[in-house]
Parts: C-alpha cells; structure tokens; sequence
C-alpha cells in the first residue's frame, strides 16, 4: 500500500497547491459530480476489460480505478489509513458468507 500512500500524497499536494494543466487539479475543480463520473466510468471500463480476458488493459483500467478511487477519497477527506483500518476490521471476521435468498424456479 505504500504506492498508494504516495499516490494520495501527492492528489492532495494537488488539491493544495493547484498546478496549472494538471489532471487532478480538473477533477478537483469540476467537483464530486465530475469525480463520480469518472470513477463510474473507470469502473465500467474494468469491467470490459475483464470481460475481454486482456491481463494489459486489465491492469491499466484497475490502475485508472485505483486513481480516481483515490481523488474521490481525498475529496471527501477520507485518508487511506481508515480504509485499510475498515480493510483490517473486516479480515477479522469468519464465516462472514451472506446467505442469499434461494429463488424456485419450479413454480
């Protein structure tokens, strides 16, 4: 994780000192509505690559969703040390399967 750490770092370096021509600068002033955007369609596009079976473009989309997962955090002030504390809570859990609710298509 340390990758992202320095990742978050440097979005909120961003955030704070705005550069001119800078990507994460245009999210952060396009606001939440730009950021989902982008975080819907980074999600959509892993999801093609996934379905296409292509390991290369696999990487790059989890790589872009990665990204603007991280913009969509630091826009809500949300550093990553909650997510991997809420990432720990969970790992504690066993047998933490959902039941889903079995449907009979006999009737």
């Amino acid at each position: 994780m340390q990758e992202f750490e320095a990742l978050y770092k440097t979005i909120s370096q961003r955030r704070e000192a705005p550069e001119e021509g800078s990507y994460t600068c245009y999210l952060f002033q396009q606001g939440l509505d730009k950021i989902l955007k982008k975080l819907g369609e980074e999600s959509t596009e892993t999801i093609i690559a996934a379905k296409n079976h292509s390991r290369r473009d696999q990487i790059g989309e989890l790589a872009d969703l990665a990204f603007h997962a991280a913009v969509l955090m630091n826009y809500l002030d949300i550093p990553p040390v909650e997510v991997e504390a809420e990432l720990a809570r969970r790992a504690q859990k066993q047998n933490n399967l959902k039941q889903f609710h079995v449907v009979d298509k006999t009737t």
